[in-house]
């Protein structure tokens, strides 16, 4: 009998340590003390032991009720005091927190992912920090060219920078793989740009390579097509402006249809229906020969577009300053 009630007592010890509120204690205080509790059962059962162990039977059950009753007090006690010190009533439903949310770049940058994954690319990434060679040389930008000049480019050390484009990522995997090549790659650039409602020293970009046989404009157009329709809806066309940028020849300038308006113009594509997006263009034989590609077999198309510039025109957005304030009425909106 005695290890029956020592057991008992280790059991509402237990029981009222991990009791979260006076609710759970006057729980258990029912189940152990009340009319048909646990230790009522054992003071039903005193009259009926032997006579040699009935006093000592009852001493030791008594005792148990009046651990009980003093332990119950006890964690009330504590608990009322805890609830004061916080100034919180635990018998009180919890209130539930919001729960956090992907930011609103990082739910469009998975979508361009999710789009060009369905059309068979795959995702590559690159460091943040790069070298000089793969951030400008190996893209055909010779060491005179206006955008290695130190107010567009974050030098950390002789040969080292913050990159200033995803397209090292490009050079990297050319360099690591044979064609045929289809990837993207998407994460933030670094630039000295001064802040306002549309530069930002610090953004995000996507730049995407395809390098095969008998790669044409026609290819490059068709792929930009479907990309933009997976974005911005199946009535989005897309025009290419020539252009000009030293890693790509011929160049251009992508421009897509208006979704806010339709192309029928408003004020987001200054009444002409189209919407400038980013680079692109057929990649430059110099890049492919510095990458050991005969391009006599080999052509391939990039380009490259801000992950701000498609959220703010998806989304209606005027300053890109938003994305980075923190402000979470802005962000909650997503």
């Amino acid at each position: 009998m005695p290890s029956t009630i020592d057991e008992i007592r280790t059991a509402l010890e237990k029981r009222l340590t991990v009791a979260r509120d006076a609710q759970d204690v006057r729980n258990a205080q029912i189940e152990y003390l009340g009319k048909k509790g646990t230790v009522t059962a054992l003071l039903k059962q005193i009259s009926g032991v032997a006579e040699d162990q009935r006093r000592q039977f009852g001493e030791q059950v008594n005792a148990l009720k009046q651990w009980a009753v003093q332990a119950v007090e006890q964690r009330l006690s504590d608990l009322s005091s805890t609830a004061r010190r916080y100034d919180i009533d635990f018998s009180l439903p919890g209130q539930l927190m919001p729960a956090g949310k992907k930011h609103i770049l990082t739910q469009v940058e998975e979508e361009v992912e999710s789009v060009f994954l369905s059309m068979g690319f795959d995702i590559e990434e690159g460091p943040e920090i790069e070298q000089e060679y793969y951030n400008f040389e190996a893209l055909n930008i010779p060491a005179d060219h206006p955008a290695r000049d130190m107010q567009d480019t974050f030098y950390l050390a002789p040969g080292m920078l913050l990159r200033t484009h995803t397209s090292p990522i490009q050079v990297r995997t050319m360099k690591r793989e044979n064609p045929p090549i289809r990837m993207i790659a998407t994460g933030r650039c670094y630039r000295r740009d001064a802040v306002d409602a549309s530069h930002t020293p610090v953004f995000t970009q996507v730049e995407g390579l395809v390098i095969d046989k008998g790669i044409t404009f026609a290819d490059l157009k068709g792929v930009l097509q479907e990309f933009v329709r997976g974005i911005f809806g199946s009535s989005t066309n897309v025009k290419l402006l020539p252009s000009f940028f030293p890693f790509v020849e011929p160049g251009a300038e992508t421009a897509i249809s208006c979704p806010i308006c339709g192309g029928k113009g408003c004020p987001t594509c200054k009444s002409s229906g189209w919407i400038e997006m980013g680079g692109s263009g057929m990649v430059h034989q110099n890049v492919l020969r510095e990458v050991g590609y005969d391009t006599s077999i080999y052509q391939g198309f990039a380009f490259g577009w801000g992950i701000e510039r498609i959220a703010m025109i998806k989304y209606g957005i005027r300053d890109i300053r938003m994305f980075y304030d923190n402000d979470l009425d802005f962000l909650s909106q997503f």
